[in-house]
């Protein structure tokens, strides 16, 4: 395993731990693993995002303190959630890796993600690259919409 996974597993074996709730020290965790602080910052930047369904906010200064919240969802909540916090451009890649983080977390099927990969992927959207990330983010938060369960 390499380090990266093996902090992302603590982490979330104590959020398991404190239900879903933790309050770290970035310099504290760097020590525990013998890593730099920036190796503790590039785990939570890229594996505890809110479409990984976490909650960071980050404090900066004295051995920087990191929150982490589980976001507990529902599957309409969580994609409410993707939909409201997108933006209003999305690249054909991002597209990909929500499906696939869809996938993992049992939001969508597989009929789902391939007519979600479908409908937004760059064969379809055959318009000026200046628009087509603002285009393809108008199709792919309609087609979230039309997933999300009353």
């Amino acid at each position: 395993m390499r380090i990266s996974d093996i902090i992302e597993k603590f982490i979330k074996n104590l959020l398991d731990d404190t239900d879903g709730f933790i309050e770290i020290q970035r310099n504290e965790l760097a020590d525990y693993f013998n890593c730099v602080p920036s190796q503790i910052n590039y785990v939570i930047s890229t594996r505890f995002g809110p479409d990984q369904g976490y909650y960071v906010e980050s404090r900066r200064g004295g051995g920087g303190c990191i929150r982490i919240r589980k976001i507990n969802m529902t599957k309409s909540n969580y994609l409410m959630h993707i939909i409201a916090n997108m933006g209003d451009r999305i690249s054909s890649n991002e597209v990909n890796i929500f499906v696939n983080n869809f996938i993992n977390y049992n939001i969508i099927n597989d009929k789902e993600a391939r007519l979600l990969k479908a409908a937004t992927s760059d064969n379809v959207l055959t318009i000026s690259p200046d628009s087509k990330d603002k285009i393809r983010a108008n199709i792919f938060k309609n087609m979230l919409l039309n997933l999300v369960e009353d």
